[in-house]
């Protein structure tokens, strides 16, 4: 796995855990917060709901303490008259004070008017608390009599809870002794339930209560929280239970929110994940895979001449840079590598041919000396003046038959040496043609397969020009055209083909004098072309300078051939790089319109490789 793989998978895992802590949080912590607030809510409006109801209380409290602190229903328990009840205890009375069931009763307990209604119909309504004699002995109120203590709260009927409310019978000053108790009720109808509900702004129902039902209990369904209070009638015994109803709008709301939080934090999380992920890829990823590349390319294959060129500051650019100049220096290192093997190889060859050549013309030099003496000591100055004085002086004397002699004895003198050194001459040539066989046969034993490399054109041009004379530098100008730029790098015998081009820098150097010229250009330019089905280097040389003539254009790579002076040139640099380049399995060839007109070299390189 790659770091690019191993980044991108920490991250999403990261931001995995974070979003599932996130809804943990939200279902553990948030949610149950707002389920709290709904339930505090449904709490407060069951405490609005009792509040209600004890105001209701209070208003049929204060409306009992008026009936009770009025004078004529003082007089009326002291002496009871039918006048009264018929003109006060009436249906239309008992509507306006808004109460089911009235009565009177005195000191002793015993109920001395009690009146019912129905507030819907108007009707009487049969009501088991109205139809009391007396008040029940265990009736909790009964000791209020006395006292003239007002007292409400609850009671069970027949037609349902009613609430009901004592005020004593007092003089109409609100002073002197009671003599007994107004007490009314007010059923809890379904309408009175509604109205109190509606005071609380809450729905409000009432329910059946038993004695296992708790004081209050908070329930929550799919829609609502519901929280039931049971209320205790006078005898302290549980009379009803109500039920406040909200609609969960809170955890609605808050779900809503909290989706819409989680929606926004999965899509922000995405997007900071993708955000951070292009981030990385630019900063950190792309240039970290970029180098690893680059070093992989480096370690496997052979192009030292690739460069990562990082611009950038950081540690991966100062990383790139210093790969790129360590890989440089490796360059430098092995063309300096390259080219010194190279020279020793020629220096060995050299070393190894002079040595044979040594041994074979050792017998060859003993050889010439000895024709060398051999030839200078043959007496031919002698003969030369026997022979003057032989034309001059008269036949048949003596001197004249001596000189005659001696030019006879000079001659078979001379033919003796001119027969041995004939010999001489003849075992030379054979020795001759021993060192030209020895020398064939080394340089085929010291053959060798040229060392290919990667080369940028441009860098194989500047690295010639290093070795070229000042003077040539000095008085040409190489042109290093964009073509050698575009190609980039080629993989090629890049020694072989650096002592070419010096030898072509040279010429066009030479060439540029001879014109009489003191300043020249030298274009080179550079192409990928197809030919016998494989890639092939064309490169182009061409120069300003005296040009070749049209006879001389087959002639210029040919073993000794020259234009220039016998004593500076011997004809050999071009035949070498005709030769160099067949042994690389392409071919040179000259073009030029004359004398004058300057002259380009073609250059035809098999490649095996392209290096992009």
């Amino acid at each position: 796995m790659n770091i690019r793989t191993k980044v991108i998978s920490l991250l999403a895992l990261l931001f995995v855990t974070l979003i599932v802590v996130e809804i943990a949080i939200q279902r553990q912590v948030i949610m149950p917060s707002f389920a709290e607030l709904e339930r505090d809510d449904a709490k407060v409006s069951m405490k609005r709901i009792s509040y209600a109801l004890d105001m209701s209380l209070d208003g049929l409290e204060v409306t009992a303490a008026d009936w009770g602190n009025w004078q004529d229903v003082y007089r009326y328990v002291q002496v009871p008259n039918e006048e009264f009840v018929r003109a006060n205890i009436t249906p239309i009375a008992m509507k306006q004070l808004q109460v089911n069931a009235l009565m009177i009763a005195d000191l002793r307990g015993e109920v001395v008017v009690s009146s019912t209604l129905d507030l819907v119909s108007g009707e009487h309504l049969d009501l088991d608390v109205a139809s009391w004699k007396s008040l029940p002995p265990d009736f909790p109120w009964r000791q209020y009599l006395a006292s003239g203590k007002p007292a409400r709260g609850l009671i069970q009927t027949n037609h349902g809870p009613m609430m009901i409310a004592a005020a004593p019978v007092l003089d109409g000053t609100g002073s002197g002794r009671s003599l007994g108790m107004v007490i009314m009720g007010q059923l809890l109808t379904a309408v009175e339930v509604r109205s109190l509900g509606a005071r609380a702004q809450v729905n409000l129902s009432m329910i059946p209560s038993s004695r296992s039902t708790p004081p209050e209990k908070v329930t929550e369904t799919g829609g609502a929280t519901q929280v039931e209070r049971s209320f205790e009638d006078i005898y302290g015994n549980s009379l009803m239970t109500l039920r406040v109803e909200l609609p969960r709008r809170i955890t609605a709301r808050g779900h809503n929110a909290v989706t819409y939080a989680s929606a926004y934090l999965i899509g922000a999380a995405i997007l900071v994940l993708v955000l951070l992920l292009i981030i990385l890829n630019r900063v950190v990823l792309d240039p970290l895979a970029r180098v690893t590349r680059h070093a992989l390319v480096i370690g496997e294959g052979s192009d030292l001449t690739a460069r990562l060129n990082f611009a950038d500051n950081d540690e991966i650019g100062g990383l790139a840079r210093e790969f790129d100049r360590m890989v440089a220096r490796v360059e430098q290192s092995r063309r300096e590598l390259v080219d010194q093997s190279f020279q020793s190889g020629f220096a060995e060859l050299a070393k190894g041919v002079l040595h044979n050549l040594g041994n074979a013309m050792t017998p060859l030099a003993v050889r010439l000396s000895k024709l060398e003496n051999r030839l200078r000591d043959m007496p031919i100055g002698d003969i030369e003046a026997a022979h003057a004085e032989l034309t001059s002086e008269h036949a048949g004397t003596a001197r004249h038959e001596e000189l005659r002699e001696f030019m006879r004895l000079g001659c078979r003198e001379m033919a003796q040496a001119i027969e041995e050194s004939q010999a001489d001459v003849a075992v030379i040539q054979r020795q001759m043609r021993i060192v030209h066989t020895a020398l064939g046969e080394l340089m085929r034993s010291t053959h060798t397969e040229p060392v290919i490399e990667s080369v940028r054109l441009t860098d194989l041009v500047t690295q010639t020009l290093e070795i070229v004379p000042d003077a040539c530098r000095q008085r040409l100008t190489v042109d290093a055209g964009e073509s050698l730029r575009r190609l980039g790098a080629v993989r090629v015998a890049r020694t072989v083909l650096r002592l070419i081009l010096q030898n072509l820098i040279i010429n066009a150097a030479d060439a540029v004098r001879d014109a009489g010229r003191d300043k020249g250009t030298l274009r080179v330019e550079a192409e990928i072309v197809r030919e016998h089905e494989r890639d092939q280097l064309h490169l182009l040389c061409a120069d300003n300078g005296v040009g070749i003539a049209r006879e001389h254009l087959e002639r210029v790579f040919e073993k000794g051939f020259t234009t220039k002076s016998k004593d500076t040139n011997h004809g050999i640099g071009l035949h070498w790089c005709a030769n160099a380049i067949a042994a690389l399995g392409g071919r040179i060839w000259a073009a030029s319109e004359g004398r004058g007109l300057g002259a380009s070299l073609h250059l035809m390189l098999p490649l095996t490789i392209r290096e992009t």
